[in-house]
C-alpha cells in the first residue's frame, strides 16, 4: 500500500470542506464575540468604581486561568444539571469568543494604557464628555497599535477549533477524522487538514498585518 494517494485526496476533500465551513463560521463569530465582549472587559476595568473593575478583573482572570477545554465542558455538559440546555453550536461559539475576550481585554487595556496621560487631560480641560472621550480620542488612538496583538488571538482561536469536535460539532479536522475512520485511511484526510488550517493562518496574518498598517497610516501612528 503507497504511503500517498491521490484518489483518497479528492474522496477527502467533500468532508473537509463541510468541516472548513464549520471551522471558518466557528472562528468568525466566535472572535466577533471576543472583540465586542473583549472592549467591553477593558472598558469596564477602567471603571473608577473600585469594586466593579475588580470584579470585572477577576473574572477575567479566572477565565483566562482556566482550561477552554474545561469550560466547554462545563458549560454542555454540567450546565444541563442546572436546567441551562444549551445547543452544542451555540455552547461551543460562546464558550469560545468568552475565553478569547478575556484575552483580548488584555490586549485592549495594553492599548488603552499605553495612551498618553496628556489626552485625558486634555479632554477634560475641553469639558469633553466621558463617552466621547472614549470615541473620539482614546480609542482611536489605542486600537491600531493592537491590531497585530488581537490577530494573534485570531489565528489561535482558528487553529483551537478542533475542541468544539468534543461536543459533537463537525469541525474540519473531525470531519477528517470520520473520513479516516471510514475509509481506513488518515494520512490524506488528516494532512490535508493541516495543510488548510496552515494556509488559513498565513493568510490571516498577512490580513492582519495590512489591516495594521492602513490603521497606522490613517492615523499617523508610525
Amino acid at each position: 500500500m503507497s504511503i500517498w494517494d491521490w484518489s483518497y485526496v479528492w474522496e477527502a476533500l467533500p468532508y473537509l470542506s463541510r468541516g472548513a465551513i464549520v471551522t471558518v463560521q466557528a472562528t468568525v463569530l466566535g472572535f466577533a464575540i471576543a472583540l465586542v465582549l473583549g472592549l467591553v472587559f477593558a472598558l469596564i476595568r477602567q471603571s473608577p468604581n473600585r469594586y466593579v473593575s475588580t470584579a470585572v478583573t477577576e473574572i477575567v482572570e479566572f477565565i483566562r486561568s482556566t482550561p477552554l477545554l474545561l469550560q466547554v465542558f462545563f458549560v454542555y455538559f454540567v450546565g444541563p444539571q442546572f436546567g441551562i440546555v444549551i445547543p452544542a453550536w451555540t455552547a461551543g461559539i460562546g464558550v469560545l469568543g468568552i475565553h478569547y475576550a478575556a484575552y483580548c481585554s488584555e490586549v485592549y487595556r495594553a492599548g488603552i494604557l499605553a495612551v498618553e496621560e496628556g489626552q485625558w487631560e486634555a479632554c477634560t480641560a475641553l469639558n469633553l464628555s466621558r463617552q466621547r472621550t472614549w470615541r473620539a480620542i482614546i480609542l482611536p488612538q489605542a486600537i491600531p497599535p493592537i491590531v497585530p496583538g488581537l490577530g494573534n488571538y485570531f489565528v489561535g482561536m482558528f487553529k483551537e477549533t478542533p475542541i468544539l469536535a468534543a461536543i459533537a460539532i463537525l469541525e474540519m479536522l473531525q470531519q477528517a477524522k470520520n473520513f479516516g475512520a471510514e475509509h481506513y485511511r488518515y494520512t490524506e484526510a488528516i494532512i490535508m487538514a493541516g495543510f488548510f488550517f496552515l494556509v488559513f493562518s498565513l493568510v490571516a496574518s498577512a490580513t492582519v498585518q495590512s489591516i495594521s498598517l492602513w490603521l497606522n497610516r490613517r492615523y499617523h501612528l508610525q
